[in-house]
């Protein structure tokens, strides 16, 4: 059974936790983006094909997958901060690797590595809920959750600098310096949640979804190599649908599991990830594209150098920033529904109006800003859709799994958009070069992504804005065991038996001498006239402290 050591926020939270928290985050974004400016040169850097050397962003992209969701149910179970630091502390021993080798298996071992720090995110996100009080968590969750756009924005032209001055390996040297204060400055500022998760880690389940996202995006990031029809990509994918069935039904048998699949199906939490796919294809597009339009030569891009290429591009990540305070307080107005679709809205304009802006270096930041706007917005959204619709024990799961759904969104983007712009490039000398034909079809796909993510989010249901944060809800488990003590008192037809003989008493509910159910999972030891049982799906207090009222729906 999923329970938790207490459902409040700590109050031990200083104002120091939040910038830290947001500071691993963006750390945790820069390697996803800290290759980009080299990406062309990777063949030549590491004495590979260029097949084998794409390996370098598909082990990253791998590991971060499977890791995501994994280290958001460890951090459930045995500390959140403790698995925020564990995961740092893998991504500053890949960054060192990396840093000191130009092997290729050595370079993907690193990579690899690096990748697992993607399980900061949810770790951080839930920190936040488990520790702060409901005034600060919407602008607090907003930045964190914004962190991997702003991280990946600002060091596009932090990485140029670096890649263009001096020798490349400085930049995974850079990367785990920065690792390095993160570790220092969370084991000091931030506290360990009280939080906690009864049960034991699913590893059957850990292994299942790790075997089913890997026989999935391998084929989706490699489909382009190894061609869409071919054997391996079809077979691979195929089998990816019958390890994930197999695992979901797993899952559904076990009583503590990995991913809890009846939570993660209620509506507004399937709708929520479905929407993130959405929103992680929008984001990605833009990454994909302005570097690629600005640094082409004149007649295919806008022949600038890949430092003022980063520049032009950062806005997106400073915007999405500044964008969190904003997003806090429309949402304390409206709910994060209705920021959702705002932020959905504001991507699509951002899409629409880039197609006439690719003639100038100012009309790409314009469209950052735009596009950063909306994506802030729309990033801001999605873990306070998760948290009010799960409970506190498996907050850290949970985001993990949505986190997981955008990275999804983000392999699907580029593989998508890849496969675009070498379906519409030019060959030059031998050479292909991608054409501005292939970025507004890239474009329009991601207007397409946004426009079905619009119409999810349509369907979500709405929530007024002063029950959204922290809201307490049961697990599925926890509903069953409830449905089965309403029934345990039911049987009692309104009477309670008066075996202390107290006079006066007899059959009265609520009065001394009420017997305690037992035997019922989850109301050991509970005076059947005091216990208050709530409907399936309704809040219930929980074992270790009371709750109060405005936290009860």
């Amino acid at each position: 059974m999923t329970q938790t050591t207490t459902d409040r926020p700590s109050g031990r939270a200083g104002g120091a936790v939040v910038p830290v928290l947001a500071f691993a985050g963006i750390v945790v974004a820069v390697m996803q983006t800290l290759l980009v400016p080299v990406i062309k040169d990777l063949p030549r850097l590491l004495d590979a094909s260029p097949a084998d050397a794409t390996w370098v962003l598909t082990s990253t992209l791998l590991s971060g997958a499977v890791a995501t969701p994994i280290m958001g149910r460890l951090g459930d179970l045995y500390g959140k901060r403790r698995m925020l630091v564990a995961s740092l502390a893998v991504m500053v021993i890949g960054a060192l690797i990396s840093a000191s080798t130009s092997d290729l298996i050595l370079m993907i071992t690193g990579r690899t590595l690096q990748g697992v720090a993607m399980g900061a995110i949810p770790l951080g996100i839930g920190l936040m809920r488990d520790m702060l009080p409901r005034e600060r968590l919407g602008s607090a969750m907003a930045l964190m959750s914004s962190s991997i756009g702003v991280g990946g924005g600002l060091a596009l032209p932090a990485a140029a600098l670096v890649a263009q001055h001096s020798d490349w390996h400085a930049l995974y040297l850079g990367a785990a310096g920065l690792g390095v204060l993160a570790i220092v400055l969370t084991l000091t500022v931030v506290p360990e949640s009280p939080v906690r998760a009864e049960g034991t880690f699913d590893l059957p389940g850990a292994l299942g979804l790790s075997a089913g996202l890997v026989l999935f995006l391998l084929p989706v990031s490699k489909g382009s190599d190894w061609g869409w029809t071919s054997g391996t990509t079809l077979g691979l994918l195929g089998a990816a649908v019958v390890v994930l069935l197999l695992w979901g039904v797993m899952e559904l048998r076990v009583p503590a599991p990995l991913v809890d699949l009846r939570t993660s199906a209620r509506r507004e939490v399937l709708l929520t990830n479905l929407a993130s796919i959405m929103v992680g294809v929008s984001f990605f597009v833009v990454s994909l594209v302005l570097p690629q339009l600005l640094q082409l030569p004149a007649g295919y891009g806008l022949g600038q150098s890949m430092v003022v290429a980063g520049l032009c591009v950062a806005p997106l990540g400073v915007t999405m920033m500044f964008t969190a305070p904003v997003y806090a307080r429309l949402s304390a107005r409206y709910g994060p529904k209705t920021t959702l679709i705002l932020g959905l809205l504001i991507i699509a304009a951002g899409y629409g109006g880039g197609l006439g802006l690719m003639n100038a270096a100012w009309q790409t930041v314009l469209t950052s800003v735009i596009l950063g706007a909306g994506i802030g917005l729309a990033y801001s959204s999605l873990p306070a859709l998760i948290i009010s619709a799960v409970p506190a024990s498996e907050t850290g799961a949970a985001n993990g799994l949505n986190t997981l759904m955008r990275s999804i969104g983000t392999s699907v983007s580029s593989a998508v958009i890849g496969m675009v712009l070498a379906n519409t490039a030019d060959t030059v000398g031998g050479v292909e070069i991608p054409t501005l034909h292939g970025f507004r079809l890239s474009f329009l796909i991601a207007t397409a992504a946004v426009t079905v993510g619009l119409l999810l989010a349509l369907f979500l249901p709405g929530t007024r804005p002063s029950e959204q944060l922290p809201r307490l809800r049961a697990s599925s488990e926890e509903d069953a065991n409830l449905e089965r003590a309403e029934a345990a008192l039911r049987g009692t037809r309104g009477r309670v038996p008066n075996p202390a003989g107290v006079p006066g008493t007899t059959g009265v509910p609520g009065t001394t001498g009420a017997p305690r159910v037992t035997g019922v999972p989850g109301t050991t030891g509970v005076p059947v006239a005091c216990a208050q049982v709530t409907p399936a799906g309704r809040n219930a207090p929980r074992t270790g402290g009371s709750v109060p009222a405005e936290d009860t729906l």
